[in-house]
C-alpha cells in the first residue's frame, strides 16, 4: 500500500453563467512520510483551497487524493469525517484554542471526540507537551500563554491523534521572527521524528529552509520551485 499523501491531477472550479472559474488547475503532488513540503504563492493563488481539498474539507471537481492508499473519492461523508479526525492534523494561522480549556485538555478533547479518554491517552498528551516544551503549562489557559506557546499547543493538539499527515496553514502569520522559527523548527522536527507527511502553506519565506521541497502556486497551478 502506498503511504503518505498523493494528489493527482486535482482541479477545482465552478461555473458562473457561461464562464468556468478555475481555482486549482490539474495539481499533482506526493508527500512521503517524514517529508515536509512548503507551498508558497500570492494571495488568491489557490493555496487555501488546495489545503482544504488536501484535508478532505472540500471535494475536488476532478482528480484524486489518496491518503495511505485510500482514495477520498471512494469514501462516504462519515468516512471522510473519520479521516479528518484520525489521520489528519491541522495547524492554522490562529491557534484556535478553546478559551475555557487548559493546555492538557486542549489535547484530550481530540480523544474525547472519537470516544473515551483512556489513561494512556492522558500519558501520551503529557509526553507530547513535554516534548514541545510545555510541561510547566499543562494547567494554563490560552489567555495565560504567549503567542509561541499557543502555537506549540496547537502543534501538540495536531499530533494528538497520531496523524498520517499534518496540514499547516500560515502557522507563523501572527508570530515575530524568533517565535516563527521556533514553531516551524518544531513542526519540522516532529515530522521527521514521527514519520508524518506534512504540507505548510505560507507567505513567510524565512521558513523555507526547514522544508524538504518548496512548491510555488500561482493562478491555481503548482510548480516545484527552482
Amino acid at each position: 500500500m502506498t503511504t503518505g499523501l498523493r494528489i493527482h491531477n486535482v482541479s477545482m472550479f465552478y461555473d458562473e453563467g457561461r464562464n468556468r472559474i478555475s481555482i486549482l488547475d490539474k495539481i499533482s503532488l506526493t508527500v512521503k512520510p517524514g517529508e515536509f513540503i512548503a507551498v508558497v504563492g500570492p494571495s488568491g493563488s489557490g493555496k487555501s483551497t488546495f489545503l482544504s481539498v488536501a484535508g478532505a474539507l472540500l471535494k475536488s471537481s476532478e482528480g484524486e487524493i489518496t491518503l495511505n492508499g485510500h482514495p477520498f473519492s471512494t469514501l462516504s461523508d462519515s468516512e471522510l469525517s473519520s479521516i479528518r479526525l484520525k489521520e489528519i492534523g491541522f495547524i492554522l494561522q490562529s491557534s484556535n484554542l478553546v478559551p475555557y480549556l487548559n493546555v492538557l485538555d486542549q489535547l484530550l478533547v481530540i480523544k474525547k471526540m472519537s470516544g473515551k479518554i483512556k489513561a494512556e491517552d492522558k500519558a501520551y498528551a503529557i509526553k507530547l507537551l513535554e516534548d514541545l516544551g510545555l510541561r510547566e503549562k499543562l494547567n494554563s489557559f490560552p489567555e495565560e500563554l504567549s503567542g509561541g506557546e499557543k502555537q506549540r499547543t496547537a502543534i501538540a493538539r495536531a499530533l494528538m491523534g497520531k496523524p498520517s499527515v499534518i496540514l499547516a496553514d500560515e502557522p507563523t502569520a501572527s508570530l515575530d521572527t524568533p517565535r516563527a522559527h521556533e514553531v516551524v523548527n518544531l513542526i519540522a522536527n516532529q515530522v521527521k521524528t514521527r514519520g508524518i507527511a506534512a504540507v505548510m502553506v505560507t507567505h513567510d519565506e524565512r521558513m523555507l529552509d526547514y522544508c524538504d521541497k518548496v512548491y510555488h502556486m500561482e493562478d491555481g497551478k503548482l510548480l516545484l520551485a527552482e
